[in-house]
């Protein structure tokens, strides 16, 4: 029951004193093997305290916890960093001072996927916001259009035929009026010539 309670604190963005926390990109697709900064913009104050600054981001899925980012009263600290994020989280330290937390994350596997969750702490609040990532096996994003490309060309080849048909019809079609013109023709010189061959006759 207990652990219920942390799980929805966490998960649910708040704000409390002066103390705003909002994720810049909410929903965040990717594959594979790339890389991918996850940012928080939190408010300051000219006369906060670096030394009362604390973050804690983390990853939630299958109902887990693995912490992805720590820095405790203005100091990282990487060795409360689960291992599967080691060596694979670049932080901007310098971006802290201005209110933001940047995260870059490399070597992205689909077991990164879910909902990424940071909390901030200063001397004038505390707030958190969360954002959602989810990573594809490598080509799943592009095997959609692939198909889609076959269907076009099915298409543009069926259109390019039916075409073809036509234009040879009517080809066929208008070469052989003047066919029939002369044979028409033909038919009444013969038909002439018998006529005054029979009036000789008799």
């Amino acid at each position: 029951m207990i652990d219920r309670v942390l799980l929805l604190i966490i998960l649910l963005p708040c704000v409390c004193g002066s103390l705003i926390v909002t994720v810049s990109q909410s929903f965040h697709q990717a594959e594979e093997n790339d890389s991918i900064t996850l940012e928080w913009n939190f408010t300051t104050r000219t006369n906060s305290s670096p030394s009362l600054l604390s973050v804690f981001c983390d990853l939630i899925a299958d109902q887990e916890l693995s912490v992805l980012y720590r820095v405790q009263n203005g100091v990282e600290v990487s060795e409360l960093q689960d291992k599967r994020f080691a060596g694979r989280v670049w932080s901007d330290s310098d971006a802290l001072a201005e209110g933001r937390i940047a995260l870059q994350l490399s070597g992205l596997t689909t077991h990164d996927s879910g909902l990424y969750v940071c909390k901030v702490s200063t001397d004038h609040g505390y707030g958190s916001d969360s954002c959602r990532l989810n990573v594809t096996a490598a080509g799943d994003l592009t095997q959609p259009e692939t198909s889609t490309a076959g269907l076009v060309g099915i298409f543009v080849g069926i259109a390019l035929m039916g075409t073809t048909v036509l234009v040879l019809f009517c080809y066929l079609f208008i070469h052989s009026l003047p066919k029939e013109q002369d044979y028409d023709s033909e038919s009444s010189y013969e038909a002439e010539k018998t006529f005054s061959a029979s009036d000789g006759s008799l």
